[in-house]
């Protein structure tokens, strides 16, 4: 039975460069590394987003949405590909093998291609099918000139549909490079580069801001049973923090994208207290200022930070930190009301949170091979 059309989010993560690694190295060991490089893909992808299926070297993945939050996906797309970096990195500082197949790991990269549009799903042999002309239009854009005319090897290609679910209205603020791509089904369609690899290194420049060590004044740790991702959305999504945390948040932001320099509104009643985010490390930690509704009262500084469980799920611990001694006694009035918070906030969380690890554990049904790691512990001679 044909089901109706719904508005989706598709996403291709495609290892790039694989044909031709495959070219004169030993398929056992390259098969391992694919299987090893695609789960980490899937497993960054998948919180987020529900696995369509595995097209060999490549990952289709969607999520049934009218509009996606730009922040939000744009964290699952970096995110990933910043996983998927540091997979490479790994393998190639704990491989003892010689062989053309682990040599030639560094010469592998990642590239994504996301649209939004209708799609239908159908039951095909017991599995879930994507069908309609936005599946294949996101499968065409794959065959692309981005490297050949614009020298970008890993990138993000979104749709110009796909941005205007994202609600970004002026992608140029946000670092995105416009791009024409020529399709036989589409004919020309506008889409908007992300440089993933420029995306990286500013990644590991950017100055590191957070709460640790002798800094902590107090610490409130607890456990989530969903996925870090999953977790990250609900402490930092101007979407989810209502829920729990707020009546609403208003968020501005010099890019229009979450990140650090953006100031968020958190009303509460009649009253806000503003929250300038002072560095922001999806899935890892985020480090933020709070002013109080109160006269007199200084900023509070405190971090979130984030680890995944060997069950899946994560813990949280939300470190504030220790105030400057002229503001020692104005503190100590204050925090009991905003221990009570977090507490309440936290509860409020938790249901929420256990009911996305419940839909997680449903599962998409489509089986992930993992690598076995030969690669690193079984050396052999080419």
């Amino acid at each position: 039975m044909i089901g109706q059309p719904e508005p989706a989010c598709l996403l291709i993560a495609d290892i790039s460069g694989y044909t031709g690694y495959l070219a004169g190295v030993e398929l056992d060991h390259a098969q391992d590394i694919l299987a090893d490089l695609v789960s980490t893909v899937v497993g960054s992808l998948r919180p987020m987003l529900r696995l369509a299926k595995l097209e060999g070297d490549a990952a289709f993945a969607y999520v049934v949405t009218p509009v996606i939050e730009g922040s939000t996906l744009q964290e699952t797309v970096e995110g990933t590909y910043f996983a998927f970096r540091r997979r490479l990195r790994d393998i190639a500082s704990a491989s003892r093998c010689e062989c053309n197949a682990c040599i030639r790991i560094p010469g592998l990269d990642l590239k994504f291609v996301v649209h939004h549009g209708d799609v239908i799903r159908q039951r095909i042999a017991g599995r879930e099918e994507l069908l309609g002309s936005a599946v294949i239009l996101v499968h065409r854009l794959l065959k692309n000139d981005v490297v050949e005319r614009m020298g970008i090897a890993a990138y993000a290609l979104y749709t110009a549909d796909c941005v205007a679910a994202m609600g970004i209205e002026d992608p140029t603020q946000q670092g995105f490079i416009e791009h024409q791509v020529t399709t036989d089904i589409a004919g020309e369609v506008t889409t908007w580069i992300r440089d993933l690899a420029a995306a990286w290194t500013d990644e590991q420049a950017r100055t590191r801001v957070i709460v640790e060590g002798r800094d902590v004044e107090w610490a409130y740790a607890f456990d989530s049973p969903a996925a870090r991702q999953v977790t990250w959305d609900y402490i930092t999504s101007r979407i989810r923090r209502p829920q729990w945390n707020a009546d609403a948040v208003v968020e501005a932001s010099p890019t229009g994208r979450r990140g650090a320099g953006t100031v968020n509104h958190c009303m509460h009643g009649k009253d806000a207290i503003v929250e300038e985010i002072l560095d922001y490390r999806p899935y890892d930690y985020l480090t933020a200022r709070s002013q109080v509704p109160v006269p007199g009262v200084p900023k509070l500084m405190h971090s979130y930070v984030l680890a995944d469980r060997p069950d899946g799920g994560t813990h949280v611990e939300l470190r504030f930190a220790r105030p400057r001694p002229r503001d020692r006694t104005v503190f100590d009035q204050l925090f009991p009301g905003i221990q009570a918070m977090v507490a309440h906030g936290q509860e409020l969380m938790a249901p929420l949170l256990a009911a996305e690890a419940e839909a997680a554990r449903a599962g998409d049904g489509v089986e992930v091979p993992a690598g076995g790691g030969r690669y690193a512990t079984e050396p052999i001679t080419a």
